[in-house]
């Protein structure tokens, strides 16, 4: 996450929908992604940067801890901390959950699978699937989700500082600047695209699912179609929305957005790179939060579009997410500061607000 930018929103009045509180009685400790477990339609889950995943039952009278972890869980600087969260398919029967988080000594990023029982997170149950050494305090990803193939997918950032100093997200043999998939006990799916090397590489991560990424800020799953969409945080100038396929390449630090950023070699190396579906700069906001294709029933005339927005200006769009490329967003909403979207078990849609609350998107 980014500090929150100076830019001017546009009127209520004159955007389709609002925001609206939805739960007045709960406010959270910086939350940073919210979420239903498999078997729990009545219920929501919330986790904050801080360590804790909390959890309610609606309508959201009290809230309650599920996990606490900050007795292992790094938060220096705006981006590290506890920042991902994904239930087991068959959670109500296994109780299985994953969870991402920063650590220190050494500094690094943890892929953890635990067990509920009664009801609870239990802190001793941690299981460590992947550990990331990280030099930098920003640039982590986080997200953690369940694909339709019941593979867990993770994203993770570039490793920080500026740039991507070390170029990461183009090395095969660095988890970093990455999307990857795993089977639910951990290891590597026999089908990823680089579990056989290819003549010329050298300590390839079967791992890794995609590559080129900056800073995957929330990836997610379209309910019907099972395409996987996710928003890329951007340098200096451009933010952008990816359809992420099997073995994709997506261009950073080569390039940023739809323009070269540090490419010595000018387009001599960009054949194969796959070009957002979607991007925005800067005069509209600093730092994209991805969000879902809306699938629910309370706002039908958005059904099928992908709906996004940033933590800097605040600003939320829909996008068409059918149609030749390129695509452009439409201005619907405006919300403070977006840490993540997220879903109920019913597909409607929630915002995780740096200021403390949930809200929901209706129609004025």
């Amino acid at each position: 996450m980014l500090l929150a930018l100076a830019f001017r929103a546009a009127a209520a009045d004159d955007l389709p929908y609002r925001f609206e509180r939805a739960f007045p009685a709960l406010s959270f400790e910086h939350p940073v992604f919210v979420t239903a477990a498999p078997g729990e339609p009545r219920r929501l889950y919330v986790v904050t940067q801080a360590g804790t995943i909390e959890r309610f039952d609606l309508p959201g009278a009290k809230a309650e801890t599920f996990l606490d972890l900050h007795d292992r869980v790094r938060q220096s600087g705006g981006e590290e901390g506890l920042l991902g969260l994904a239930f087991h398919p068959d959670y109500a029967k296994n109780g299985l959950f994953y969870v991402y988080y920063s650590a220190s000594e050494p500094h690094r990023q943890v892929l953890s699978r635990f067990h509920a029982s009664a009801g609870k997170g239990e802190p001793a149950s941690e299981k460590k699937l992947l550990e990331v050494p990280d030099e930098y305090s920003n640039h982590n990803g986080g997200m953690l989700a369940f694909g339709p193939d019941r593979m867990l997918y993770v994203a993770s950032g570039d490793g920080g500082s500026a740039g991507d100093p070390g170029n990461n997200a183009q090395d095969l043999s660095s988890l970093l600047g990455k999307i990857w998939r795993l089977t639910p006990e951990g290891t590597v799916p026999a089908d990823n695209p680089f579990v056989v090397q290819k003549a010329g590489q050298k300590d390839v991560r079967g791992e890794i699912w995609a590559y080129g990424l900056r800073n995957p800020w929330r990836f997610s799953f379209d309910r019907e179609t099972g395409a996987l969409w996710a928003a890329d945080v951007g340098q200096n100038q451009w933010e952008e929305i990816d359809l992420i396929v099997k073995g994709g390449n997506y261009g950073w630090r080569l390039w940023e957005g739809n323009h070269e950023y540090k490419n010595p070699r000018h387009r001599q190396v960009d054949n194969g790179l796959i070009a957002p579906v979607a991007v925005y700069g800067h005069d509209e906001g600093c730092s994209i939060t991805g969000g879902y294709v809306y699938r629910g029933k309370a706002l039908p005339a958005l059904r099928g579009q992908y709906l996004y927005g940033d933590f800097c200006s605040g600003k939320v769009w829909a996008l068409a997410t059918e149609g030749a490329a390129p695509r452009t967003g439409r201005l619907i909403a405006n919300v403070p500061s977006p840490a993540s979207f997220g879903e109920d078990s019913a597909g409607e849609l929630y915002v995780a607000s740096y200021d403390g609350k949930l809200y929901r998107l209706v129609a004025p």
